[in-house]
């Protein structure tokens, strides 16, 4: 059983209205060099072991990668470490994209 809920493209772009939300994209640095939806942060799937202390003050955690497995993986995790309000954005960029919504270029570090 799951401990994260599955979110779809159009309630994501109202999600993220909310205060304290963060929208991760655990996808690879090459596919976020692609696009990245706006807002979110990147900690690739591979890092998030080590990372996600950072995701602790927030109140809702939204992962997303290119169709929605890896993120699945992220979201199991997280809630394994005792984060709540977790979702997984069903289809990922795929779907996002489907629905209409952007993406922005990702500045390099």
């Amino acid at each position: 059983m799951k401990n994260y809920s599955d979110i779809e493209a159009t309630d994501l772009a109202q999600l993220v209205t909310q205060p304290k939300v963060v929208l991760v994209d655990v996808r690879n640095d090459d596919e976020v060099a692609r696009g990245i939806i706006p807002g979110a942060i990147h900690i690739q799937l591979s890092m998030l072991p080590v990372e996600y202390e950072k995701l602790v003050n927030a109140n809702t955690v939204v992962f997303y990668c290119h169709s929605g497995v890896r993120s699945a993986h992220a979201a199991d995790f997280a809630t394994s470490k005792g984060l709540r309000n977790v979702f997984n954005l069903v289809g990922g960029v795929l779907a996002w994209g489907k629905a209409g919504y952007t993406f922005s270029v990702k500045n390099k570090r």
